[in-house]
């Protein structure tokens, strides 16, 4: 009996003890990163965010900001006096993070990666990080049931739609997405075709390019249409207004941070872009999760 006693004492103990280790003051950079962090539930005890990070809207409205996530200091890090920073792939640049790193801020570097496999793992690794492992088995399993659902729904379309996302950087040539980025991967996962596919990264789209590719669908984010003026000037823009997406008024509005962040929300957005390329199939919602709500 004082043996049982003995182990129960010392695992009562164990259990305190990693209880006492998990992070009280948690920084995350990186939509993906802090969308995931509230969903695990441990968004109170976030003391930062970066500007990127926006939903849940109220609640990242009210959390002390490091600015851009590709232009950190470590100053600015190293100021919220963190216990651990979630930096997600998208972090930088690398010489910010090293000197916050070597002034002893634990960073969680995420790697990059745009598949749901890679999206399920990150959720996992933030868990981990955290002391947070059975929140994020939970998250991680209902959003691969999630994905598996969109996932046979889209097979089931049995259509292919050509698109291309158009990316408007300054006042130069727009900008098309090719392989290697989550436009391209939520692309295909949608059951369409990227007719950039064979570039690779974000390259000038030029007006003959984009005759040639003969995109079907245009996909753009909503603050790079509103800053072009709307939709209809989208259409008149010499490298669009030639295509059968602007010929037939195909134009895709999305929100950048919803759709191509591979976050806790990706099988949502993928079921939402699916629906915009599949019209005359019936996707029927997914089920609401906790951490899809916008609280």
């Amino acid at each position: 009996m004082k043996k049982l006693l003995a182990v129960a004492v010392l695992n009562l103990v164990a259990i305190g003890a990693a209880h006492a280790e998990a992070p009280k003051r948690v920084l995350s950079v990186g939509v993906a990163a802090t969308e995931t962090v509230f969903a695990l539930g441990a968004g109170d005890e976030l003391v930062g965010i970066d500007q990127s990070s926006v939903f849940p809207r109220e609640k990242t409205k009210a959390l002390p900001n490091v600015g851009y996530v590709r232009a950190l200091s470590a100053e600015g890090l190293l100021s919220l006096k963190a216990d651990v920073m979630i930096a997600g792939p998208e972090a930088g640049p690398p010489a910010a993070l090293d000197q916050a790193a070597a002034a002893g801020l634990h960073i969680v570097r995420l790697h990059e990666g745009y598949t749901p496999e890679e999206a399920v793992a990150r959720i996992r690794e933030i868990g981990e990080a955290l002391g947070r492992e059975p929140q994020a088995d939970k998250v991680a399993n209902a959003l691969s049931e999630d994905l598996a659902v969109v996932k046979m729904e889209v097979s089931a379309a049995n259509t292919h739609p050509r698109v291309l996302f158009v990316l408007q950087a300054g006042r130069g040539a727009p900008m098309a997405a090719g392989a290697g980025t989550a436009a391209d991967a939520m692309i295909r996962l949608a059951g369409g075709v990227n007719t950039v596919g064979q570039i690779k990264g974000y390259k000038p789209l030029s007006p003959e390019a984009a005759v040639a590719a003969a995109p079907e669908i245009i996909v753009m984010m909503k603050d790079t249409v509103e800053a072009l003026g709307g939709e209809s000037a989208v259409y008149d823009m010499p490298e669009i207004a030639q295509t059968p997406a602007a010929k037939n008024k195909r134009l895709i509005v999305i929100d950048g941070t919803y759709s191509l962040s591979f976050g806790p929300r990706l099988a949502h957005a993928l079921r939402d872009l699916a629906a915009e390329f599949h019209p005359e199939a019936k996707f029927p919602p997914l089920p609401e999760r906790e951490w899809t709500k916008q609280q």
